[in-house]
């Protein structure tokens, strides 16, 4: 339990972080480029919409972030 209070403290500092700083945010960047990523993987995949695409990027960009 006290893994999962950790990662979720650390989730609501990087996102409050990156919502105050904007691109000045070292988390910004990466996660810009995922959801790039995703859509780009969405818009050429049959099965996966781009919206679909964008946010399973940028989430999984973010989740890279927060994990460590």
């Amino acid at each position: 339990m006290n893994d999962q209070d950790d990662l979720a403290t650390r989730a609501k500092e990087e996102v409050s972080g990156m919502a105050k700083q904007g691109l000045a945010h070292p988390s910004t960047k990466p996660v810009l480029t995922g959801a790039a990523i995703g859509a780009v993987a969405g818009a050429l995949l049959p099965v996966v919409s781009l919206p679909l695409g964008l946010a399973v990027g940028a989430g999984f960009a973010f989740w890279q972030r927060i994990k460590r």
